[in-house]
């Protein structure tokens, strides 16, 4: 069958939602059987049939997006099995699919690569601000060929609505919950002539984020972000489209960490001198023994039903935004001349209390950070247009960020864990080098607690990337088999200047050693498939992809470490992929199946709060930092989907995926305080072996993921004369699964989001009201090694009594009404 190729633009208004989300897709009023074999997406960068396209994809339109009440790109994972995507910190969003991983912080490329509207963007900039979306396509697997950054667990790719030149259209939808939330957005067309046209859509979303009260302020986490895009089109001929969109973003989270635990008695050493209660020094200041001043506490017992925080500090995160981007496709006969850039610009502002357990009551460890950064990106693609026999294509891609990270952190130095106006009254101690008080062992004295240190970090960073690619195509009959290769040219400087301030003052100075400042790849990525037309109701497909991701030095931390803690090596990716596509009962029900196989050597992770120090030094620094390492590891596993329409006016999707992502045997930091060869902080802080942290052989999971999950969404429609009132469905299920970092054991979850309402026949408006978590599930989704310890230098370590927590929102009530025009 031959298609009729369509513009860009044309397609973008036209696709419709597939693989694992497709019911939605039907529940639109009036909308006629459609069915998931003729749905034209863009996975390979052409307008293909979702069934003739030889990989997983999962497709969201923004019909969908409003129906759901997705707000945020992260909450697509609830309608896409395998894919999660969270934020753990209230800082940064991390993405996982296949069960593969990628933590922003470890300052690679992602793991799962974002394009906005065809252009590679950054996960904190366009998850944070969902409107006005067109369609939301997620592609499995490694890719290194058919765009211009490689991924080794695939991408997803965010198309926002472009103007129409045919007549004005838009919509406006407002939504309220009963957890101080609410949502306004929209968006509207007005063409100024059959050649001209403009988009305006704006949003203004607030929100309690992870509803968490702090007891110590009483106040809650809340969000709020602004966000206005304006897109202008122009299209002078049927030959020629061109798209110029701004954006505008700005977005101010403040966010409390949630713990749990019985609170601890970490501070507060006193004793009794002569019938007086006093504060001994230290034993390592010539003191004697401590006891506990049980008065003094790191908070109140809390449980995961009390969504509480004892954080004494703010974490505040702020993000604004400026974003260009300019699209063109010119159609020359024989192939089409295509265009993609953008320019960014991004500054975002962290405010952040370190001691986010409160391990040392009265004293706020601050970190504030200030991050510009701008991406200057561009594509330019020519490919040929025919369908049958051999088509081509061929690319130039270019993108380069750079910016400089400031930071200014606490990093006094606390001799023993009291408040600043404490009194000492020692037997005799050492002060400065002198002798102090041992002539009048009664009188008391004032001795300073914490000598103030701020340690000042510049992180300048430029990264370039030119990649070239070409394909090949051919189609004949039933069978299409198609290939190519991308070879790219990465460049990446990386420094870090530190210095400090304050009691003790010192220049900055460069902690990465020269020969780990400068990165330089060349590598070669790409894939091939095979796919065959069985019938017109059966496809198999087969597909190769390899990828390649460039290592990088870590920013800021400690300087004498050993080389592999500094600089990580290259990931290298290989995978093979195996699928059926296919439609039975005269297309009433549509499934997919495949089933994948991926290698990955050297695989880029992150490892959070690993102890470290210095054998060679054991009167030297120590600390708690986050380390970037590589490791091999394999992944295997297998994807489906059963897209039904038993009826008219009953929509049911089932999809599942399963996904043993693991280890090979990777040797990676860990804290191992027992020495026990596994993760554990039994004991004081220590390091196992000689190097600067332990090391432990890890076999397990990549992720913190697990291995099944599956989502389930169905809507059924009761029509009427005008109206037709519905009720919508959504469930997301999680096992139970074992996470080793944390050796914690994560109970199974059974999300229900159920929506009730009615709309007009004619899709012109609606009214619905939804519960999202239904069964108000109370269930941790990420918690930490043992007890949160301080990380500020102190005489000892002093542990909150707490575990941080992130748990499941809790059951929300909520009503939308939205109108299109």
């Amino acid at each position: 069958m031959k298609m009729k190729r369509i513009s860009r633009a044309a397609m973008l208004c036209a696709s419709v939602s597939a693989f694992a989300m497709p019911a939605a897709a039907h529940a639109q009023s009036g909308a006629e059987s459609s069915n998931t074999a003729d749905i034209i997406v863009t996975a390979t960068r052409r307008e293909e049939r979702l069934q003739d396209v030889p990989m997983s994809v999962n497709v969201a339109t923004g019909e969908q997006l409003e129906q759901f009440k997705i707000f945020d790109v992260k909450d697509i994972s609830q309608l896409a099995p395998g894919l999660q995507l969270t934020n753990t910190t209230g800082r940064n969003n991390t993405t996982t699919l296949r069960g593969i991983t990628f933590d922003p912080d470890q300052g690679t490329g992602p793991a799962v690569q974002v394009y906005y509207n065809e252009v590679p963007a950054d996960a904190q900039t366009v998850f944070t601000a969902v409107y006005d979306i067109q369609q939301i396509e997620v592609l499995r697997g490694p890719q290194g060929l058919l765009r211009g950054l490689s991924a080794p667990a695939g991408s997803i790719t965010i198309a926002t609505r472009k103007p129409v030149f045919d007549g004005p259209d838009g919509y406006m939808q407002i939504t309220g919950t009963d957890r101080h939330a609410y949502n306004v957005q929209g968006g509207v067309s007005l063409p100024f002539n059959d050649t001209l046209a403009i988009r305006v859509a704006g949003l203004v979303d607030g929100n309690r984020v992870n509803q968490v009260r702090d007891v110590n302020s009483g106040d809650y986490s809340r969000s709020r972000t602004e966000s206005g895009r304006i897109t202008l089109g122009w299209q002078p001929s049927t030959d020629f489209t061109a798209f110029l969109t701004y954006q505008y973003l700005h977005a101010d989270n403040r966010v409390f960490q949630q713990v749990v635990g019985s609170g601890n008695t970490p501070l507060g050493i006193y004793s009794t001198f002569f019938g007086t209660p006093t504060i001994l020094v230290p034993p390592a200041f010539g003191g004697g023994s401590f006891a506990p001043d049980t008065s003094v506490v790191s908070g109140p017992p809390l449980s995961v039903s009390d969504r509480g925080s004892v954080q004494e500090g703010i974490f505040r995160n702020r993000n604004e935004t400026h974003l260009v981007n300019l699209q063109f496709d010119y159609d020359l006969g024989p192939a089409t001349l295509s265009f993609v850039g953008a320019h960014q610009y991004t500054k975002l502002k962290i405010e952040r209390d370190l001691d986010s357990a409160n391990s040392i009551p009265g004293y706020i460890q601050t970190s504030n950070v200030i991050t510009p950064y701008k991406v200057d990106t561009g594509e330019l693609r020519l490919a040929s247009n025919n369908e049958e026999g051999l088509g081509w294509g061929v690319s130039a891609f270019y993108s380069k960020q750079t910016g400089t990270t400031r930071v200014q952190q606490d990093s006094s130095l606390l001799l023993y864990p009291v408040a600043p106006d404490a009194q000492v009254n020692p037997p005799c101690a050492l002060v400065g080098g002198a002798a102090v008080g041992c002539n009048d062992p009664i009188a008391p004295f004032t001795m300073a607690n914490q000598f103030p240190l701020t340690a000042l970090i510049r992180v300048p960073v430029n990264t370039q990337t030119w990649s070239f690619s070409g394909n090949l195509r051919y189609k004949t009959g039933p069978l299409t088999i198609q290939g190519g290769l991308r070879y790219s040219i990465l460049k990446k400087v990386q420094t870090t200047q530190q210095g400090l301030a304050g009691f003790i003052s010192s220049p900055a100075e460069e902690i990465i050693p020269a020969p780990l400042q400068r990165i330089r790849n060349t590598p070669i990525t790409g894939g091939a498939t095979i796919n065959y037309e069985a019938t017109p109701d059966l496809n198999i497909y087969a597909a190769y992809g390899h990828s390649f991701r460039q290592g990088s030095s870590k920013v800021a931390g400690p300087a004498v470490v050993t080389g592999d803690l500094i600089q990580t090596r290259p990931e290298k990716t290989d995978s093979i992929e195996v699928g059926v596509k296919g439609a039975l009962f005269d297309r009433k029900l549509n499934y997919s199946v495949a089933a994948f196989y991926q290698k990955l050597n050297g695989f880029l992770s992150r490892f959070n709060s690993i102890f470290w120090s210095s054998p060679a030094n054991p009167s030297g620094p120590t600390g708690v930092f986050d380390f970037n390492y590589n490791g091999d590891a394999t992944i295997k596993g297998v994807e489906a989907s059963i897209d039904a329409r038993p009826t008219p006016d009953w929509d049911l999707n089932v999809s599942a995926a399963y996904t043993k992502a693991r280890w090979d045997n990777a040797r990676l930091p860990c804290n191992d305080y027992a020495g026990t060869g596994a993760p554990n902080t039994i004991g004081d802080p220590d390091v196992t072996g000689p190097g600067n942290v332990s090391y432990c052989n890890i076999d397990d999971k990549l992720a913190n993921t697990p291995d099944f999950s599956l989502n389930a969404n169905t809507e059924v429609r009761f029509p009427m004369d005008n109206v037709t009132p519905f009720v919508r469905a959504l469930l997301t299920y999680t096992p139970s699964y074992y996470w080793w970092q944390s050796q914690y054991r994560f109970k199974h979850r059974e999300i229900v989001n159920l929506f009730v309402g009615v709309r007009s026949n004619d899709d012109k408006w609606e009214l619905d009201v939804f519960a999202k978590n239904l069964f108000n599930q109370k269930r941790i989704t990420n918690i930490s090694l043992g007890e949160v310890q301080t990380g500020a230098a102190v005489a000892g370590a002093f542990e909150s009594g707490y575990s941080t927590v992130n748990v499941t929102n809790p059951r929300e009530f909520g009503a939308t009404l939205s109108f299109k025009w």
